[in-house]
């Protein structure tokens, strides 16, 4: 949390240097610029990643709204902000849409996008798969030692792949503890079926998101991720593998706060990138009072 604030309060800083207006760049310029951290061909073939909304009319691209999902309050906060290119990690537009009106909120945003001549691009899968990105942000949450992908890339292991495993030394109380910092929030607790939080961790799989698939039948003493079903968790537990969930978009959004000095760097200050701050995950825990 303290290397958080101190990065955040670091790009302040060195934004509030200079009050000349972003010159900004090309939308094709910053498209190529994103898919040199993540390559398109990382993302999984059944994803819809890469630049989704190419307004008709081309302007410089000076603002930058970095959010985990593009929902309607996102899109007006967009709006007020003056936008000019939406980094959605989640694709807004994933099945395909059969027509555009004012009837559907998913259709609503495309429409505000083409009306206002905002650009969007998601990432998702590639952001997921790539070194250095959702996957490996969120494994930092614990001390990690031979981090490898679960399912390597079949590109190659240095290009990453779906989910990290890694080996680890820790409680599952401490672990529990040392991802809700790292997340900022609380989270849940699946326990192996021989589990206590004095356990002894070693063998820890992570996989950001919806990690069911990818996590189902690896040997670990720890899963994390944003959301499982029931059934998985039953199995888990049975095959003695506590499980940490975060909620979905949990497990995912704090990666934005890493990635924004990243891609303010990338683009040498000729753009602002700034988190959306309407962007938050659907689920809420209410505590029993």
């Amino acid at each position: 949390m303290i290397t958080n604030l101190l990065s955040s309060a670091s790009l302040v800083l060195k934004r509030a240097s200079s009050t000349i207006m972003p010159r900004g760049r090309t939308l094709q310029n910053v498209v190529s610029e994103l898919e040199k951290f993540a390559p398109l061909n990382l993302a999984e073939k059944w994803d819809n990643v890469g630049l989704l909304i190419e307004p008709h009319k081309a302007r410089p691209i000076r603002n930058i709204l970095l959010t985990n999902d593009l929902t309607e309050r996102v899109m007006e906060e967009a709006v007020n902000e003056g936008t000019d290119l939406i980094v959605s990690y989640h694709p807004p537009i994933f099945a395909p849409l059969k027509r555009i009106t004012q009837k559907n909120w998913k259709e609503r945003i495309v429409s505000t996008c083409l009306a206002e001549g905002i650009a969007l691009y998601s990432p998702h899968t590639a952001w997921d798969s790539v070194p250095g990105g959702v996957n490996d942000w969120l494994s930092s949450a614990l001390p990690c030692v031979d981090m490898q992908p679960i399912v390597p890339n079949p590109l190659g292991g240095e290009f990453g792949g779906a989910g990290r495993t890694f080996t680890t030394s820790l409680t599952l109380g401490q672990a529990v503890a040392s991802v809700q910092r790292h997340i900022g929030l609380d989270v849940h607790l699946s326990l192996g079926i021989n589990h206590t939080l004095e356990t002894p961790i070693t063998v820890v799989a992570v996989c950001a998101g919806s990690g069911g698939s990818v996590l189902k039948g690896f040997e670990a003493d720890l899963y994390i991720t944003g959301e499982m079903s029931h059934h998985d968790l039953l199995d888990a537990s049975h095959s003695n593998i506590s499980v940490i969930l975060c909620n979905h978009s949990n497990s995912e959004r704090g990666f934005l706060r890493k990635f924004e000095n990243k891609l303010y760097d990338m683009l040498k200050g000729d753009c602002e990138v700034t988190i959306s701050q309407k962007d938050t995950d659907p689920l809420k825990t209410i505590v029993k009072t």
